[in-house]
């Protein structure tokens, strides 16, 4: 099964992914491009699961970590990444954007809710408009 993977943007435009993967060097890169792949293809066999949140290990070099979470069965979305010597921080930092994302997703889907409404409501309207 495939994922699509997207790049978490916060409300201010940073992407803290994108923070993180910029400052990399080209064969760490190239290891996290590897695992964003993998990811888009469905393997998460190397993704630990806690709080909602996902760390994707990667066992190379200084133990990199990739930190994600699922929205619904195909959708993954990136926060960020570190190594093993700061995972604590970037896990906290991970699990702060994760909640900054459903927060963010459920306004969404409310008002996506009520526009969908609005617009059943006025089609309905419409039709029986045209029905006199």
């Amino acid at each position: 099964m495939k994922n699509k993977v997207e790049e978490y943007i916060c409300p201010d435009g940073s992407i803290p992914y994108k923070a993180w993967f910029d400052n990399l060097d080209l064969r760490a890169a190239a290891k996290i491009v590897t695992a964003k792949l993998r990811l888009e293809l469905g393997n998460t066999s190397s993704v630990k699961w806690f709080d909602g949140i996902g760390e994707y290990v990667i066992d190379w070099g200084p133990g990199y970590r990739v930190y994600l979470a699922k929205d619904g069965d195909t959708l993954i979305i990136l926060f960020g990444g570190g190594t093993k010597r700061g995972q604590q921080k970037n896990i906290d930092k991970a699990k702060a954007l994760h909640h900054e994302y459903k927060v963010r997703s459920g306004v969404s889907r409310q008002v996506l809710k009520r526009l969908l409404a609005k617009k059943a409501k006025s089609a309905i309207g419409k039709t029986e408009k045209t029905k006199r």
